[in-house]
């Protein structure tokens, strides 16, 4: 079986899969560990599951934040006797990437990007909300183009809190209505229907640059809570990034 890990400054999430279907998944917060720590959560997340650590035969590894890819690379090794493979701009991803600075672009971008135009084909965006909200942009000859990347969702609810005397620090529910009818309602709809308007006009500039009408996929913490506000989110799919390593270290083991 194959383990999956996307490595975020906020949460990192974990996959495990046998073939091409995800038996588990867990999402970790982003702290600074030591190997040892992360081997034994490893070990522990896999016994609570009653998966046998020996079945773990290969892993692969998207990150942003190098000191924990170190600590993790540590881990694995040490607690399952894997080496893991690392993505970068350097692995056979299946896509072009004309970025201008190429080691520049986040792991999981291209991870996301990989699994994009596989399960829906280009061209195509995506829409990750993590830490920071990032749209990439796939072209139809499978061309990752770049993108645009605004702060996330949770990082505007926090400056709105630390920046503001009598905002109250708010948990990003649903809006009921665009027209909030107390504060924290009103907050709720600035940010997550303002978002949508975000995410909505920069799908269209960029469909408009490109000349292409490419199909929209949103994944990460805040996709289906902003989804249901924006008109040109087409699916949201929570597995996106899990899905995308599984694919990249398939490719590449061949």
């Amino acid at each position: 079986m194959l383990l999956v890990l996307d490595i975020g400054n906020t949460n990192t999430c974990l996959g495990i899969f046998d073939g091409a279907c995800l038996v588990a998944d867990w999402r970790l917060t982003s702290e600074k560990r030591t190997g040892d720590e992360l081997g034994i959560y490893l070990t522990g997340l896999l016994y609570m599951t009653k998966l046998d650590q020996k079945s773990i035969t290969s892993s692969i590894i998207s990150s942003v934040v190098p000191p924990l890819e170190m600590a993790w690379r540590e881990g694995i090794s040490k607690y399952l006797g894997i080496k893991p493979m690392v993505v970068d701009s350097s692995v056979d991803l299946g896509i072009k990437v004309k970025y201008d600075i190429p080691a520049e672009v986040g792991a999981d971008r291209l991870v996301n990007a990989v699994a994009a135009v596989h399960n829906y084909g280009s061209p195509v965006i995506v829409v990750d909300f993590g830490t920071a909200v990032t749209l990439d942009y796939v072209s139809s000859d499978r061309s990752y183009l770049g993108g645009a990347i605004a702060p996330g969702l949770q990082a505007s609810v926090e400056a709105l809190f630390g920046k503001t005397a009598k905002l109250p620090l708010v948990a990003l529910e649903p809006p009921k209505r665009a027209i909030g009818r107390s504060t924290s309602e009103s907050m709720r709809s600035g940010i997550v229907i303002g978002y949508a308007g975000l995410i909505d006009g920069l799908v269209d500039r960029m469909s408009q640059e490109q000349k292409e009408a490419p199909k929209v996929i949103a994944t990460g913490g805040h996709a289906e809570t902003v989804a249901r506000w924006s008109s040109r989110i087409n699916v949201v799919d929570p597995n996106l990034t899990l899905e995308g390593l599984r694919l990249i270290y398939e490719r590449n083991i061949k």
